[in-house]
């Protein structure tokens, strides 16, 4: 375990079994169907590949950049895109995969932005959901783990660009987000 942290809370295994069981009900929603799956940079993309690789359903990628956090532990409230898509969403079924659901600024806004551009329809998958930080009424349809109102790290989620590498999710002790 990372001496940064104060427990880990999933192990790898507990989050492959929820990667899968998210796959597999994603086979089954976009059946018949080829949709562009999107990642948020950067915090889903280790979700985001395990994800599509568990998937029996063709899927075109693309990739988003969101930012709210910065090096805080907390939303700025206003997500601002700093990589846009490189494929038209008209007339597609989006499927927008989130590391986390929290305040849900960034998920309101992707929505917002998505379905104003022609989306045929909008699908959130997130491998966290966090209601208890919710500030917006939004949430994701399908969530792998709800938590509390712990900073988490591992498997792409980071505070200050760091631990993402971490195959694991574990709280961070809160001496160093709060320094």
């Amino acid at each position: 375990m990372n001496k940064d942290l104060q427990s880990i809370v999933l192990t790898e295994e507990q989050i492959r079994e929820k990667v899968t069981a998210a796959a597999a009900w994603l086979d089954e929603r976009y059946k018949g169907k080829k949709p562009l799956a999107v990642s948020v940079l950067k915090g889903s993309v280790m979700f985001f590949c395990d994800l599509v690789r568990a998937m029996n359903t063709p899927v075109q990628i693309d990739f988003m950049t969101v930012s709210s956090y910065g090096a805080s532990s907390e939303s700025s409230g206003m997500p601002k895109i700093v990589m846009d898509l490189a494929a038209s969403v008209k007339g597609r079924d989006v499927l927008l995969v989130e590391d986390i659901v929290d305040s849900g600024y960034t998920l309101q806004r992707m929505r917002d932005l998505l379905i104003g551009r022609g989306a045929q329809s909008f699908t959130v998958v997130a491998l966290f959901d966090k209601p208890a930080r919710r500030q917006v009424d939004v949430k994701a349809d399908y969530a792998c783990f709800e938590i509390g109102d712990e900073f988490i790290v591992g498997y792409g989620l980071d505070y200050a660009q760091q631990y993402r590498n971490l195959p694991y999710v574990g709280i961070l002790k809160r001496e160093i987000y709060e320094k």
